[in-house]
């Protein structure tokens, strides 16, 4: 059974957070590292990304502009920066890597249009945005396999967003109303035209099915926070798994230590073996569930962070014991 992360650690120091990622979990990522500026957050990130469309900070929010500002520049240096690191401490490395990058509904949800109003809301807007997202991604994953000729990239799409999206739930930039949902059809297309591997959600209501199911975006696994997986979902994802299907299963709660005591590994054992053995899939889900904590971990400490991606792996090696019996 495999371990991995999902998102963000925290502090600035981006080389020793980037030796964590590659070197507690047997499924090395690319962290993020939202504490140097909102440039290199989830968001700032994806439009530093972006070919052909400006975006700047104002007032805080991110807005689309006819020229790349100031943030956005940032956003694209940072990133440079990230991958030199990355360069740097993981020649020599083979095998999976994963790339997280916001998918087109969180950040058309989360960006706004030049004269107000949210991507979202604007049908050709979110289909240009997400064009421009998936020419700089395809850039991005082409480029680490240069620097890194063993690794082969996952591509993992954060959509917090998403069930709300699709709900019609997310609100407009006043607050006073919201959004109309989205019709399934486009939002598995834009998925789909993104091309990623793995979509990670940690938030309730998202549609397992649709993303799993025979007409979904293409996606090889789904990555969810445990606590949120309802029954309904976890027969969606049994037999997803059995058709070769990859769950990333954040099985870690990530709320801080400091307002609750983060599990131990014997607790975390309980959780993961107690939600997964009723499916009745045996030695398979060794080759099919990742182990990860359940959301990013920019809140923690940097001790606590490493702590906590030590004890999966203790983890996945138990419950390998366990299913190989």
């Amino acid at each position: 059974m495999r371990t991995s992360g999902v998102g963000s650690l925290p502090g600035t120091d981006v080389g020793a957070g980037v030796r964590l990622a590659l070197e507690s979990v047997s499924v090395p990522w690319l962290p993020e590292f939202p504490a140097r500026g909102p440039w290199a957050g989830m968001v700032g990130r994806a439009l530093g990304l972006c070919e052909g469309i400006g975006a700047g900070l104002d007032a805080g929010a991110w807005k689309l502009a006819a020229a790349p500002g100031i943030d956005q520049r940032r956003a694209r240096a940072a990133l440079r920066d990230d991958l030199d690191v990355l360069e740097e401490n993981a020649q020599g490395l083979t095998g999976q890597l994963k790339v997280a990058v916001a998918g087109p509904w969180t950040l058309a949800s989360a960006t706004l249009l030049p004269f107000g109003g949210r991507v979202l809301g604007d049908r050709v807007a979110r289909r240009d945005l997400a064009q421009s997202l998936g020419s700089g991604v395809r850039d991005l994953v082409s480029g680490i396999e240069r620097r890194l000729p063993g690794v082969s990239v996952t591509l993992q799409v954060d959509e917090p967003s998403l069930p709300a999206v699709l709900a019609g739930a997310v609100p407009t930039e006043g607050g006073f109303f919201r959004h109309r949902s989205v019709d399934r059809p486009e939002a598995v297309a834009l998925l789909a035209g993104l091309g990623g591997d793995v979509l990670h959600c940690c938030a309730p209501g998202l549609d397992v099915d649709l993303l799993l199911g025979e007409h979904g975006p293409g996606l090889s696994g789904v990555a969810l926070d445990q606590s949120l997986i309802t029954p309904a979902d976890w027969d969606v994802l049994g037999a997803a798994m059995e058709r070769g299907r990859d769950l990333w299963l954040g099985c870690a709660p990530t709320a801080s230590p400091g307002d609750a005591p983060a599990l131990s590994a014997d607790a975390l054992t309980r959780r993961v073996r107690d939600a997964l053995l009723p499916l009745e899939l045996g030695p398979m889900l060794s080759e099919r569930v990742v182990l990860t904590p359940a959301c990013g971990l920019a809140g923690w400490r940097p001790s606590e962070a490493s702590a906590l991606l030590r004890r999966l792996t203790v983890v996945a090696d138990r419950l390998d014991d366990a299913l190989h019996r």
